[in-house]
């Protein structure tokens, strides 16, 4: 089903309810907003799909993460928290990334089934929304900053063209967003790589210097305070695997012919980011060290200076701004894309189940570039690892629960449904298992964090995040027995949800709501025709007249 065969052939614009149901229907089939990815659209290859994400992290901001958590607890410290980050991330990552990928549905479709509920996920939907404009609105700091070095452009104005540039880049969903990943791709990482190999090369002496830092608040040693401190602010990273996932969803179907490309795929698109994310980290410290002399403490953290520094070892004097601003907003553009399309998404998933009404995603892109745009204006850069040492315990919190409820309520203790389940009528609105394993952990890791437990506690409320909900996540479900995850486990249609190697099952059924042909995972039986209702007309569903009444 193209987008163009998926337009609705007619509209009646005397029944308002019957048009802005169609106008709903029309936008989501772009992208597939809030639903089943569809495997007649999925006709990337994994490898075109995995080029696509990781496009999406090609920010900035690691270069200043790594930097910050460097100059303040020594280059040692920086290291082993980066590590110990990347290994979390990369554990936690690997489940949602199978999943998201075996059955085409994003992180917030796969949070609804694992642990949190129908209505329950909005909590982490606003959580990862919040995630996207954070970041969003630190990219966008960084391109401002390299406005302003190249081209004498005041910040505020910055601020500002670095958050307009990006609608129409993002208002077409994958499809664009695709072509702009692959072709950027191989001219930000030669920019990136270049003046680094070039500086290990010429000068040796720049690594002894980078390993022998000990930064403003250490002595050279490793010590755990410090260690948990810089992978708390590292860890604040936990939530991009949802937008890894947001691509990841248009996988291909896996098969005995494709499963080592897809595996490839879905393992380097999905928890591999973070391999890429850890070295950008480490290279940001790198590059700090390397200009702290002659920039100070202050800007050393700003990737602009970092690459300005590093270029102007190695070329023309002419050269080096045009190229530093170049690769900066090269970077700032592949990933604030990727931050305002999946931020929208997010903010409208939540926004339709609370009020049963499609307002239409491109809202939800301005609202989230207007949160943006008040966090850059009022100079985030600034206290930039406060606000991700904070939200971290949040994100910590929610990718934990959900991880741990896949490898372990599903597949272990098996009181999770194996199959991933998030249209309205077969959940519950709210399962304590997830919600109160959220709620717990992430609650007492920011108390830890603003020293409600004391001083000596402190550094460790991203290892309470992650323990809390990882204990909490399986007993919740062993007290339950597992009964809130399902309100009914048959959906009223016989044919089985997957095909015969797994994968979503490709047949079709006319939605009777809204005329449109949808593939099996995305529909349920009607509960007042003898008909089938798409998941998208069951969320808009004001009164349940189609929703499936409860059987467990």
């Amino acid at each position: 089903m193209s987008t163009t065969e998926s337009r609705l052939t007619a509209t009646d614009p005397s029944n308002p309810a019957r048009s802005a149901t169609d106008q709903a229907v029309t936008e989501t089939l772009e992208d597939y907003t809030l639903r089943f990815a569809p495997r007649s659209y999925r006709r990337w290859t994994p490898m075109v799909v995995a080029t696509t994400a990781l496009g999406g992290i090609a920010y900035m901001a690691d270069f200043s993460i790594g930097a910050g958590i460097g100059l303040a607890h020594g280059t040692g410290n920086a290291l082993v928290a980066i590590a110990v980050a990347a290994v979390v991330i990369f554990v936690t990552g690997f489940p949602l990334a199978y999943y998201g990928a075996r059955y085409n549905i994003d992180l917030d479709l796969i949070t609804r089934g694992s642990g949190f509920g129908y209505h329950g996920s909005v909590l982490t939907s606003v959580i990862f929304a919040s995630f996207t404009f954070i970041f969003f609105a630190l990219e966008g700091s960084i391109m401002a900053q390299g406005l302003k070095l190249g081209f004498d452009l005041p910040l505020w104005l910055g601020y500002l063209v670095s958050t307009l540039m990006v609608i129409p880049l993002v208002i077409y969903g994958m499809k664009a967003l695709s072509k702009l990943q692959v072709w950027t791709t191989p001219i930000w990482l030669l920019l990136m790589v270049a003046p680094l190999v070039y500086l290990v090369s010429a000068d040796p002496g720049t690594v002894d210097r980078f390993l022998s830092y000990a930064g403003t608040d250490g002595d050279g040693g490793v010590n755990t305070a410090s260690v948990l401190l810089g992978a708390g602010v590292c860890l604040s990273l936990i939530a991009q695997i949802g937008e890894q996932i947001d691509y990841l969803r248009f996988m291909p179907p896996k098969t005995e012919a494709d499963k080592r490309a897809w595996w490839t795929a879905v393992v380097m698109a999905g928890p591999g980011w973070v391999v890429l994310g850890a070295l950008k980290q480490a290279i940001g410290v790198f590059l700090a060290v390397y200009i702290l002399a002659e920039v100070g403490p202050a800007t050393a953290p700003e990737p602009i200076q970092q690459f300005k520094g590093a270029f102007d070892a190695m070329m023309p004097s002419w050269l080096v701004v045009p190229l530093a601003v170049i690769l900066v907003v090269i970077s700032q553009i592949k990933i604030n894309v990727t931050n305002a399309y999946s931020g929208s998404l997010a903010w409208t998933n939540s926004f339709t189940r609370v009020t049963k009404h499609y307002p239409g995603r491109m809202i939800f892109v301005l609202v989230n570039l207007g949160f943006a745009l008040a966090l850059m204006e009022a100079d985030m850069f600034s206290f930039l690892n406060d606000i991700l040492g904070f939200y971290s315990n949040c994100a910590i919190a929610w990718v934990v629960t959900v991880a741990t409820d896949i490898g372990i309520n599903k597949y272990l203790l098996k009181l999770s449904p194996l199959q991933p389940e998030f249209r309205r009528g077969m959940l519950y609105a709210v399962n304590p298992v997830g919600v109160v394993a959220f709620v717990a952990a992430s609650g007492l890791s920011i108390a830890m964090y603003f020293h409600a437990l004391g001083d000596d506690l402190q550094p460790y409320s991203p290892v309470a995040a992650a323990v809390i909900a990882f204990v909490l996540t399986p007993l919740m479900a062993i007290a339950t027995k597992g009964r809130y995850y399902l309100r009914r486990t048959d959906d009223g249609i016989e044919e089985p949800l997957l095909d015969a190697e797994g994968n979503p099952s490709a047949t079709t059924y006319d939605c009777h709501v809204c005329h449109q042909p949808y593939e099996r995972p995305d529909l349920t039986a009607c509960a007042t025709h003898d008909a089938v209702v798409c998941s998208l007309c069951l969320s808009t569903d004001r009164l349940g007249d189609h929703v499936l009444p409860t059987t467990v």
